[in-house]
């Protein structure tokens, strides 16, 4: 569909130009208004390829850190190396995993330096998960709402230029007080590469959001089952501890 717009512009330039397609006659012929909404629209594009490329490396970034992770702190909390485990977290500052885990030993670790009941520890650790859930959360989602916006009105927006578009074949038929295709080209067309364009920004934007919400999705439920590892070996921890007194 996007092309066929684009192709039907093409030919309508053409007709009123009279001459071969050239992008620089193309803008010579649009209005201030349709200039501005190109304008306008690419910059949309610009901002959401931006963090397309800034979400593609921080998701994999986080991937990839988190399997190195993952294993390295497993073996350090099965023997019982709090201290070791943190600072392992510490060498993966990119891992989803490691920021919440991290958080959730720091707490722990805290507590247990100090008179606090089991029960206070474990309650403590858990809102410390939570927290850093929900920080990380935040973090990753960074600029994938603006994706969704832009794949929202990007097409309101080449929808604004095709009204102008509209309005100024009218004019070229006032003016030329004729209805033939001459009168309305340059109209039809500023109307049509706009709405191409605003399809062109917007589409791509849309599955962009789509697929780094999902991965988000994924990342959140990774977390959410690392919290509850992570409580689940506060607990046997705490019992033991009990246990050996």
């Amino acid at each position: 569909m996007v092309l066929q717009l684009q192709v039907w512009a093409l030919m309508l330039l053409q007709e009123s130009a009279g001459v071969s397609f050239d992008p620089r006659s193309m803008w010579n012929q649009m209005g201030f208004l349709a200039r501005f909404v190109v304008v306008l629209l690419f910059v949309m594009s610009a901002w959401s390829i931006g963090v397309m490329i800034d979400r593609a490396l921080a998701f994999n970034a986080a991937r990839g850190q988190s399997r190195q992770f993952a294993p390295a702190v497993a073996g350090a909390l099965r023997e019982g190396k709090l201290d070791e485990a943190i600072k392992i977290a510490d060498r993966f500052p990119k891992s989803h995993l490691a920021k919440v885990v991290v958080a959730g030993l720091q707490e722990f670790r805290a507590h247990q330096m100090s008179s606090d009941i089991s029960g206070e520890e474990i309650a403590a650790s858990s809102r410390a998960l939570e927290r850093a859930e929900a920080i990380v959360h935040a973090e990753l989602k960074r600029g994938v709402s603006g994706l969704a916006t832009i794949g929202s009105t990007g097409p309101f927006v080449g929808l604004f230029g095709t009204v102008v578009g509209i309005i100024n074949a009218f004019k070229g038929i006032s003016s030329e007080k004729s209805t033939g295709l001459g009168a309305v080209a340059g109209g039809i067309s500023e109307a049509l590469v706009t709405t191409a364009v605003g399809l062109f920004v917007a589409l791509p934007a849309v599955w962009a959001y789509n697929y780094f919400s999902g991965r988000v999705e994924a990342f959140d439920v990774e977390m959410s089952n690392s919290s509850s590892e992570l409580v689940d070996y506060f607990i046997k921890r705490t019992q033991k501890a009990g246990a050996g007194k």
